[in-house]
């Protein structure tokens, strides 16, 4: 109880220096743009030895994103595509496309610990959660805001989260998210921030499905981004998917 009190006083102390919710906005501002186009590679640790998967995207929004996979040869070719809430995938092997829904976004994408959910949901924090100010703590000597999130509807992927937001970047350089019963679902964090235009932007992400034993997570790594871009309707067609 003495704990709550303290932790309520500290985040009452806190808010008056900084509200939360510009906290929040200045999070979404980073991470979330008009368009962007960005070279990258996946690298899935496994027990034995790590792969890595190059891939291309082009992202409007939140709403419309198509990602080619460029190497190596076993993955070549394959695609995906999301428009709104329909996600669709393609492999050059079966030439087939299939349409991923329901249980199967908690898929894994291609091994790693990063899952069709986690491409579907990327809307900006605001639309998506209440937030609190918890406290603040210091993560390699970086002044940190914690902030816990709480699903403002129903059928979330992740229920609650929890952000240690560097107070200088405005980036979730530490998260946890957690089900609904608090139970830890993954966790994540990010680094290699530059300054890009008037926004500060990670280059490298990691990832951790907390669910799956021995994991040893997957890096993304931003190999190029370009934000504001001209993007043509044209390569978010279904056709494109077999092109």
């Amino acid at each position: 109880m003495k704990y709550k009190i303290i932790l309520i006083l500290l985040s009452t102390i806190i808010s008056s220096d900084l509200n939360v919710n510009e906290i929040i906005n200045k999070i979404d501002f980073n991470l979330n743009s008009k368009n962007r186009v960005i070279t990258s590679e996946m690298i899935v640790h496994g027990r034995r030895a790590s792969r890595t998967i190059v891939s291309q995207s082009w992202i409007v929004g939140t709403d419309k994103a198509f990602t080619e996979y460029l190497s190596p040869p076993r993955e070549q070719g394959s695609k995906m595509l999301k428009l709104d809430d329909i996600l669709l995938t393609y492999s050059p092997q079966t030439d087939r496309i299939i349409q991923i829904s329901g249980h199967m976004l908690r898929q894994s994408i291609m091994g790693s610990d990063m899952s069709y959910n986690d491409v579907m949901e990327d809307k900006p924090l605001d639309q998506l959660y209440s937030a609190i100010l918890e406290g603040e703590e210091y993560i390699n000597n970086r002044k940190c805001y914690i902030i816990f999130l709480e699903a403002k509807t129903e059928g979330i992927s992740y229920p609650k989260r929890r952000e240690w937001v560097d107070a200088e970047y405005f980036l979730p350089i530490k998260e946890e998210l957690y089900a609904k019963s608090g139970k830890l679902l993954k966790s994540t964090s990010m680094d290699g921030i530059k300054k890009i235009g008037d926004r500060w932007f990670p280059t490298r992400f990691i990832f951790k499905d907390e669910l799956k034993k021995n994991s040893k997570g997957t890096e993304w790594i931003i190999k190029d981004i370009q934000f504001d871009q001209e993007i043509s309707d044209i390569i978010f067609s279904k056709s494109n998917l077999r092109k």
